[in-house]
């Protein structure tokens, strides 16, 4: 091409008007073939770009047929319009379902339709179930599942009374306290907020903390490993029968009290277990050699709820039992809890 350029240029003395009229024709046809190369080029590009970076769109259009998923009464191929099932194959899908919390599994379940007949496996259940109810044993989970649950590890998650391990059960509690009358205030009135936390684990353990934080600041010390440090926690032991609980901690102090607290279980829908009601919280005395044994729960076992012990007498409290609320951990830095009094003076649970 500059070769025929370079041709043209001697005969531009000999006729003029010619050479120029040749020079702009030769010049356009330039600008032509390097914009034809440049839009060939950017069309080279992204085409590399889609190929590259985006293999998703080649699925568009095709229609993916796949095998009837577990616990499908059908064995004809399902006609599923949804492009992900050919990306993700059953395999792996099943490792991140083995790997998910029971909570999760059903938020899962509500994606689709193959989504849902595959969490229906009772492999993930199980080991929901088996870790959930564990002081139980293995036996005595295995002997209910098919006396009262029909052989179905999902039925027995969902019908089956427990205490969640992944959060914090909250009683919100409020009470008005008289002031000291100055200036022009003659009768001051201050309204007091404070907590009670009780955090459960699978191990019949138990962490119960009175105090006026806020659910997101007490969440970071329900700990096992923390509470060790802390004075404010303490611990405790526990046990389920059916929809009750009973539990019972050492108080420590100048006279060593143990706290005896029975609660009811229950859930705002079908598996969901994230109220506790209080029945009775009773305080009594210990000695000193009930006051060094860690079994605090088999002491008080039999214990009537006026039997007092040591120098303390029995009490039984009848304020500041609200219900408790579960707060999951993912939910503790947006829940209605850490509203101040000012925002939410009373706090009604359903």
């Amino acid at each position: 091409m500059f070769d025929g350029y370079n041709h043209i240029i001697p005969n531009c003395n000999r006729n003029p008007g010619t050479a120029s009229r040749s020079h702009s024709s030769m010049a356009a046809e330039l600008r032509t073939g390097i914009v034809a190369e440049l839009e060939a080029a950017s069309r080279f590009r992204t085409s590399q770009f889609f190929i590259a970076q985006r293999p998703w769109l080649d699925l568009y259009g095709v229609r993916v047929n796949p095998k009837a998923a577990f616990g499908s009464v059908s064995n004809n191929p399902l006609y599923d319009p949804a492009l992900l099932h050919r990306v993700l194959p059953d395999e792996l899908l099943h490792e991140i379902f083995v790997r998910m919390p029971p909570y999760y599994l059903g938020r899962a379940s509500c994606v689709c339709r193959k989504w849902r007949y595959a969490i229906r496996n009772p492999v993930f259940w199980r080991n929901a179930c088996l870790k959930a109810w564990q002081i139980f044993g293995v036996v005595d989970n295995y002997k209910l599942l098919h006396a009262k649950y029909e052989s179905s590890w999902r039925k027995m998650w969902l019908l089956r009374p427990r205490l969640r391990t992944d959060g914090l059960y909250v009683s919100r509690n409020t009470y008005i306290h008289t002031g000291v009358a100055e200036w022009r205030v003659r009768n001051p009135v201050h309204l007091v907020c404070y907590y009670r936390y009780m955090r459960f684990f699978s191990s019949g353990k138990f962490l119960y903390k009175n105090s006026s934080e806020k659910v997101k600041d007490v969440a970071k010390v329900m700990t096992l490993r923390t509470s060790i440090k802390s004075d404010c926690v303490h611990r405790g032991q526990y046990s389920l029968t059916d929809d009750k609980v009973e539990a019972a901690l050492l108080y420590p102090g100048m006279r060593p009290t143990v706290w005896r607290i029975r609660l009811r279980l229950r859930g705002t829908t079908a598996g969901a277990n994230n109220r506790l009601d209080f029945v009775s919280l009773v305080t009594t005395g210990l000695n000193s050699m009930e006051a060094n044994d860690e079994d605090m729960l088999g002491i008080v076992e039999g214990w009537e709820d006026d039997e007092s012990h040591s120098d303390v007498p029995a009490t039984s409290h009848k304020r500041g039992l609200s219900p408790f609320v579960f707060v999951p951990f993912e939910e503790v830095a947006t829940s209605v809890l850490n509203l101040p009094v000012e925002k939410m003076d009373y706090y009604v649970p359903d």
